[in-house]
């Protein structure tokens, strides 16, 4: 689709009703090393939408689809090997990965994707490489952009080992207010009336959007985390009893991305308490509450329990094994032995 016959965005300044989604996709374009955003939400909830008028706020402006029939050679590129045989040189034909650099690259019904490409698709958006390796010949390429995965939860679930790799997830619902509900259709329709119309209304806040992520990522190195945040950060995760540190990490640098947002002199709780839903709602387990006080109580002992601990574990060195107990006796009669013949 060429740039004249191109549908112009909904501009991401008039998206009403939707700001976790609208803060979840600004850290994300902050800090795309967040790993992408994954939105879960029923049919006509503006997931595309907004994937659409994120992408106009970014330095290059490039949106990128990654079709559910595509191939993983179109994703991350080919390397002709021919070339390398005859010349010595590489040949390395790009694909979606290095057209989304520096822009969006959205997957509509990401969880219909097949699992090897999910994976390549967050490898590249968490280390912003995308590396290509055939038949011992390797060519890597800066691939830092935006993902953003959408998925209807009625059409199946992303397995817990992929979902757990999206750095933050929101969950859309339907709205059923109607003061809200009223707000969105009538945007709509205006848009639709008079695009170019609609969109000069809301040009100068599209500016400052733009203004607030350049100023963001600029602000972003020098923001550092206190061992406050990094308590806060332990504490949240803990309680969601999460797997493995990869909620922490996103924790902190979403709630590093957000008060680089807002031109804060430091990273407070607050900000991790502000983006610490979007980053646990996909990651968080039931916790057995027995565990919980097990840890509170070993925690609350000091050294000096150290020698009865290390009695403890000595006579308990038989662990799983259920001590011997007597059993009752009931006398039978007596067996008649058989022949030799029959033995």
């Amino acid at each position: 689709m060429t740039a004249a016959t191109q549908r112009p965005a909904f501009p991401f300044a008039a998206l009403i009703g939707q700001a976790p989604l609208q803060q979840a996709l600004l850290l994300a374009a902050i800090d795309p090393g967040l790993g992408g955003v994954l939105v879960s939400g029923p049919r006509g909830t503006a997931k595309s939408t907004a994937a659409r008028a994120l992408a106009e706020l970014l330095p290059e402006g490039q949106l990128v689809n990654l079709p559910l029939g595509a191939s993983e050679d179109r994703l991350i590129g080919t390397l002709d090997i021919e070339t390398v045989l005859r010349d010595g040189s590489v040949r390395f034909s790009p694909g979606l990965l290095a057209r989304a650099h520096r822009g969006v690259l959205y997957v509509d019904e990401v969880n219909l994707l097949p699992d090897a490409l999910v994976d390549a698709l967050l490898d590249a958006a968490a280390s912003g490489v995308n590396t290509v390796e055939r038949d011992g010949v390797s060519h890597s390429h800066d691939a830092s952009f935006v993902l953003i995965g959408t998925m209807n939860p009625e059409e199946g679930e992303l397995r817990p080992q992929l979902i757990d790799r999206f750095g933050l997830m929101v969950e859309l619902q339907n709205c059923y207010e109607p003061r809200v509900r009223e707000e969105i259709v009538k945007a709509r329709l205006a848009f639709d009336l008079d695009p170019g119309g609609f969109r000069a209304r809301h040009e100068q806040a599209q500016q400052r959007y733009v203004q607030r992520i350049r100023a963001a990522r600029e602000a972003l190195p020098q923001l550092a985390f206190d061992d406050t945040v990094h308590a806060r950060v332990s504490a949240l995760c803990i309680g969601a009893a999460v797997d493995g540190l990869r909620a922490d990490l996103v924790m902190l640098r979403a709630a590093r991305a957000l008060a680089a947002l807002e031109q804060a002199a430091a990273i407070s709780a607050e900000h991790v308490d502000r983006v610490a839903e979007a980053v646990l709602v996909h990651r968080r387990h039931q916790r057995d509450p027995q565990q919980g006080d097990d840890a509170r109580e070993s925690g609350s002992k000091g050294s000096s329990s150290t020698a009865h601990d290390a009695a403890a574990a000595s006579s308990e060195s038989d662990w799983g094994y259920l001590p011997p107990e007597r059993s009752a006796t009931t006398q039978v009669k007596g067996v008649i032995p058989l022949s030799a013949k029959k033995r």
